[in-house]
């Protein structure tokens, strides 16, 4: 059974998304709308940023910005 952490002294029914602390594989995903396993994959590799927790993978805030950041891409022609 998951449940959410508390930030800030609030509900978790009160957060918003950007008061998590972190999130799950599946959590992340939804938010960037890619696969789980897709997202695993990169992680296991360490070809994204996150954060292992023991054996349990999760995603900040800014891990999840840094992940869209790094597959932005310039348009050809323009630096």
């Amino acid at each position: 059974m998951h449940r959410d952490v508390p930030s800030h002294g609030k509900d978790p029914a009160e957060q918003g998304p950007s008061d998590q602390l972190l999130y799950t594989a599946e959590q992340a995903a939804d938010l960037l709308q890619v696969n789980p396993s897709w997202l695993r994959r990169k992680a296991i590799a360490r070809a994204i940023p996150c954060t292992f927790i023991g054996k349990h993978l999760r995603f900040s805030a800014n891990d999840l910005t840094m992940i869209i950041t790094m597959g932005a891409h310039t348009p050809r022609g323009q630096h």
